[in-house]
């Protein structure tokens, strides 16, 4: 009887062997890059003013900024599990953690950091409403450790970096996206951070001294002034690849990307700098709230644009 040995790599069965066409991250995956510079730009830009400025001065900034960032980054949290194929697989992150993978590193410091800002989130919200606490069970609890929000406050900010910035590196890994160069999209989510971040403290700083809300609109002006300086660098002068040229042809030769992409800039980036220039000196509410709303949606188009047109290029 002949023995036969079988061996399981060569028992593979194609399935597919070709690209899957047209986008794969789409609307889904621009959320979740939109969300979690919300929730991690509140955070790097509230320690910045609370470190400038009493607390006095911004009033609703220690229990608004917490709250604000874990709704972001609930959202972030939730569209990034939708998005997987296999959701249910996420739980393998934490129980058999491979640390040599950005996403794995990249989801135990969100969890972490989502765990901090809801204790953080607790305490503000207790400590702000006095009359709320008197009749929470849980609140009496808040109560002790009420110093905590200090104690913890340093390592949210830490982590806040590494977590807004690590999506730069599971797109940099992407095979034939040249367009997500990590270095450059590194200082690009940080940038994003910082904008949409003073955006949304912006929307509520209506109580606040006028030295804060100026250091808002300077946060927001140059912010917006140097991710529009990138871009438009790759823009006109992304001559490193012939991979990137022919990416960018969809945005140079019309069409809606061009239209896309170009809105995007008007609103995100050119408005904004301007009325936060001139808000500097002659601080108007309306008009800085304006722009806010304008550099948040600007944001997110700019996302999308550069998320989705370099899968609209062949790999094959």
């Amino acid at each position: 009887m002949d023995h036969v040995s079988t061996i399981e790599a060569t028992q593979a069965i194609v399935t597919l062997d070709v690209p899957l066409p047209g986008i794969i991250w789409g609307w889904m995956i621009t959320l979740n890059m939109w969300a979690k510079s919300i929730g991690t730009g509140v955070i790097l830009v509230g320690a910045y003013l609370l470190y400038r400025h009493k607390k006095e001065d911004m009033p609703n900034l220690r229990w608004l900024m917490p709250l604000i960032s874990f709704v972001a980054l609930n959202v972030f949290l939730l569209f990034t599990l939708l998005d997987l194929h296999q959701p249910l697989r996420m739980v393998n992150i934490f129980l058999h953690p491979h640390w040599t993978s950005a996403i794995t590193v990249g989801a135990w410091m969100a969890s972490l950091f989502t765990l901090l800002i809801t204790i953080m989130a607790l305490i503000g919200f207790f400590d702000e409403f006095k009359d709320v606490r008197k009749h929470c069970v849980l609140a009496k609890s808040v109560r002790a450790i009420s110093g905590f929000y200090e104690g913890i406050f340093p390592f949210v900010v830490l982590l806040a970096f590494p977590v807004t910035m690590y999506t730069a590196i599971i797109m940099a890994e992407a095979s034939a996206r040249e367009l997500w160069a990590a270095p450059a999209e590194i200082i690009q989510m940080l940038l994003a951070a910082f904008m949409v971040g003073s955006a949304s403290l912006i929307l509520i700083s209506g109580k606040w001294s006028d030295g804060a809300r100026r250091d808002l609109a300077w946060i927001l002006g140059l912010s917006v002034l140097f991710s529009f300086l990138m871009y438009m660098g790759e823009y006109f002068f992304s001559f490193k690849a012939s991979e990137v040229e022919a990416t960018l042809e969809y945005v140079h030769s019309g069409g809606a990307y061009y239209t896309q992409f170009w809105t995007a800039m008007v609103l995100g980036y050119i408005i904004p700098f301007f009325i936060s220039m001139s808000s500097v000196k002659n601080y108007s509410r309306v008009l800085m709230k304006f722009a806010a709303l304008t550099t948040l949606i600007g944001l997110y188009l700019a996302k999308s644009t550069w998320l989705e047109i370099p899968q609209m290029l062949s790999l094959s």
